[in-house]
């Protein structure tokens, strides 16, 4: 037995060494592999959140910057009237969303180049336009008049009438309750601030766009989806 004993402390010892071994191999070695796995993989799921998060971004953007033709005025004619200022004769077409021609195009002779387009504006909350809302997806426009710097705006020509559905809306679609109460409670909501936020309102409100007309020029409304009204020359 105690022949035996020596060589029973060898192999202990070696099996400790061999343990040790083990051990140290792990901790010096192995485990710093480990740990640059898991900050590896830490940063990709960083980076993948980070490129998410800017596609999200961009969309957003992308949503807020959309704008729609809505109108289309084509200078037919433009020089001296009686009186001997300048008189100029228009055609307003009212468009959809995709361009086309809404309703019979109006032609007006007016008084002077310089012409406004009075419209009334529903902006609905941003958040709603970026989630691309079906009811509130995008701003609604209805155009109330046209007149220009010698016509008072009340003397303008009617091109909607107020408190009821916009022709270019209605021609796209069957009009729901919900719209068709906000334009025939336009004003009421626009002194009521609370309960147009109820309803995912941010601001009813006039709106009006103003430029010098010339002749055998064709300008383009266009509207934002939060809500600003632009006019420019070009179809």
């Amino acid at each position: 037995m105690s022949a035996l004993r020596p060589w029973f402390l060898w192999l202990l010892l070696l099996v400790a060494a061999g343990a040790g071994g083990v051990y140290l191999a792990d901790r010096m070695v192995l485990a710093p592999g480990r740990a640059l796995q898991r900050q590896l993989a830490e940063r990709d799921a960083q980076i993948r959140a980070l490129t998410e998060r800017n596609q999200a971004l961009e969309a957003a953007v992308r949503l807020l910057r959309h704008t729609e033709r809505r109108a289309r005025i084509v200078v037919l004619d433009q020089g001296p009237g009686p009186e001997g200022h300048v008189r100029t004769r228009v055609r307003f077409t009212e468009l959809d969303a995709q361009g086309d021609t809404v309703g019979e195009p109006r032609e007006l002779s007016l008084d002077g180049d310089e012409i406004y387009i009075d419209a009334l504006v529903i902006k609905f909350e941003d958040t709603s336009v970026i989630a691309s809302d079906a009811l509130k997806g995008k701003a609604l426009l209805l155009f109330r008049r046209i007149f220009t710097d010698r016509r008072r705006p009340a003397d303008g020509d009617v091109l909607d009438r107020e408190g009821q559905m916009p022709q270019s809306y209605a021609a796209e679609r069957a009009p729901t309750v919900f719209e068709r109460e906000l334009w025939a409670r336009f004003w009421e909501l626009a002194n009521d601030p609370e309960e147009a936020r109820r309803r995912g309102v941010r601001a009813l409100h006039g709106e009006a766009v103003s430029t010098r007309l010339r002749k055998d020029r064709i300008y383009t409304i266009t509207l934002r989806s939060t809500g600003e009204l632009t006019i420019r020359p070009g179809p």
